[in-house]
């Protein structure tokens, strides 16, 4: 019998949407929709009152071909 092996995670949390654009139906689903093609599942989505945003926290079964890299400003 195998070992039984904890299952672990890649995690993504992004901001969709600005201060000065409203976020809308239709930009919100584009980006899900593009996240969802990469293995994404969303598991959480943080929405401000007064704000036209919102912060979308996903995740997806890390593995070493789908590991990604977050990139960090000025790198």
């Amino acid at each position: 019998m195998a070992p039984d092996v904890a299952m672990q995670w890649e995690y993504r949390v992004e901001t969709v949407g600005s201060t000065w654009r409203k976020l809308n139906d239709e930009d919100l689903e584009s980006v899900l929709n593009e996240w969802g093609e990469d293995g994404w599942e969303v598991i959480n989505v943080v929405m401000s009152a007064g704000v036209p945003k919102a912060t979308v926290c996903a995740k997806r079964p890390l593995t070493t071909r789908t590991r990604r890299r977050r990139s960090l400003p000025g790198s």
